[in-house]
């Protein structure tokens, strides 16, 4: 991938934000890094106090709503009971989902600032899912690559490897 000169280059995953800009040229990058953040996101388990609920359904009966006991619902209608657990959200994937709407909207900002006139952004498929959910049409005017992987633990040299070989 050619990576231009001046050309902003944001390396993110759900909780890492990374933002270089290339001081080199396409064939000899050189990332300046010009702003880090690191959320803090603890594991789903710790962020939850209680288990998931239950739900019991049971729609035939004593307590069944009239109509469905009258049988109007179709010939020989019945509802079987169910029992099953309430699924409770995944706290620190809603977290992650949040942090990358906020790089967007960092990326947004600036854009609309003329901050950068070119992007490239690196991050794992799912974040990427989400950047490009909440992208402004000038940062999508500005986009000029992107690669579906986690770079965030990568130093600078490897993620300049991966911009080139990409």
């Amino acid at each position: 991938m050619q990576v231009p000169h001046d050309a902003l280059v944001v390396v993110a995953d759900g909780r890492k934000l990374l933002m270089f800009r290339n001081e080199g040229d396409p064939r000899h990058l050189n990332l300046q890094v010009e702003r880090k953040e690191i959320h803090e996101n603890p594991k789903d388990g710790e962020q939850k106090s209680d288990s998931a609920g239950r739900a019991s359904s049971t729609q035939s009966g004593p307590g069944a709503p009239a109509i469905a006991r009258a049988g109007t619902m179709g010939q020989g209608a019945q509802f079987a009971p169910s029992r099953g657990s309430m699924d409770e959200p995944d706290y620190h994937q809603l977290e992650e989902d949040r942090f990358a709407a906020e790089v967007a909207e960092i990326l947004n900002k600036g854009a609309l600032a003329n901050e950068y006139d070119r992007v490239i952004i690196a991050a794992p498929p799912r974040t990427l899912g989400e950047l490009r959910k909440k992208y402004h049409k000038e940062v999508e005017g500005r986009l000029v690559g992107e690669i579906a992987k986690d770079l965030t633990g990568h130093p600078v040299p490897e993620i300049e490897k991966v911009l080139q070989a990409a």
